[in-house]
């Protein structure tokens, strides 16, 4: 019998998406309802439960699409990455065709197109929005989206805007506090960090270091030792992941200094060859993406 991942496959013993009937047991089968995360930030767990870890986490606009509800909890599939697991059903909302995506940072989203306002949240770089129309106030444009929320207009991008230096992204991240599971500019790990810089460039990469060194890109041998490196190269060892500055410097997120901080290669492969993480494993380089 085929093993599914359970982070990629909406698989389990007791249901499963429809997409998997006849490729797997299960005692049945289910069409998804498409939802969009309503919260600014969503921590998705392997199980349902507060006291579950974080495996990832989903943001504004992005759509999940569920499969169970259980308790307060629903199970499910986002469509950014393909990452499966549980989260409060209250974080959904009704889905949406996305327009645009957060190009900084951050940006608050106001009650109304007025700065002057509390703010009802904080979202991310990389979350998504579905622009409805735009409002002027004070000369600063606004963009209102489809939940009645507003959004300075100048922070937005099209969805298919691509920066020519996504390596710019991250380092723009320097200094963002280390957070396991972390998938935002609120706080990151190490994939999460790769994972959301790329994506400024272009590339729909993998959630978690071991898929994306399994898939990331194109491998360099390390037969003949470090090959010569240049910027936006990744590093991989065993569940850890950075990227090079330039090619002496690591820049990554790290249970070392608990945050996005560069480092200097030589030192960080010592370093690390010490702890948990061991030799490195891997070097891959990313291609352009396709248009």
């Amino acid at each position: 019998m085929t093993q599914f991942d359970r982070r990629l496959h909406p698989v389990r013993p007791d249901l499963a998406a429809r997409a998997y009937e006849g490729k797997c047991s299960a005692d049945r089968f289910v069409d998804g309802r498409r939802m969009a995360i309503a919260a600014d930030i969503v921590p998705l767990r392997g199980e349902p439960s507060e006291l579950a870890g974080i495996d990832t986490e989903l943001l504004y606009g992005e759509t999940f699409t569920v499969f169970d509800e259980r308790g307060g909890w629903s199970w499910g599939q986002n469509d950014t990455d393909g990452y499966v697991g549980w989260l409060p059903t209250e974080t959904l909302g009704a889905h949406f065709k996305p327009t645009h995506r957060v190009k900084m940072l951050r940006t608050y989203r106001y009650p109304e197109a007025e700065l002057k306002r509390p703010p009802k949240g904080l979202i991310s770089l990389g979350a998504l929005v579905h622009v409805v129309r735009h409002a002027e106030t004070r000369g600063l444009t606004y963009a209102e989206l489809a939940d009645g929320s507003y959004v300075v207009a100048e922070h937005l991008a099209p969805l298919e805007h691509r920066v020519e230096d996504w390596v710019a992204t991250a380092e723009a991240m320097l200094g963002t506090p280390y957070l396991w599971g972390g998938r935002s500019t609120m706080g990151t790990d190490c994939s999460g960090l790769v994972q959301l810089s790329t994506q400024s460039g272009g590339y729909q990469l993998r959630r978690d270091a071991d898929m994306q060194e399994a898939t990331a890109g194109e491998a360099l041998s390390l037969e003949d030792g470090l090959p010569a490196l240049q910027r936006g190269d990744l590093l991989f060892w065993k569940g850890h992941v950075g990227l090079m500055s330039d090619p002496e410097t690591l820049l990554h997120a790290n249970g070392y200094t608990m945050t996005v901080a560069y480092e200097p290669l030589n030192v960080a492969l010592e370093r690390i060859a010490k702890n948990e993480f061991g030799a490195l494993t891997a070097v891959r380089r990313l291609q352009a993406p396709a248009t």
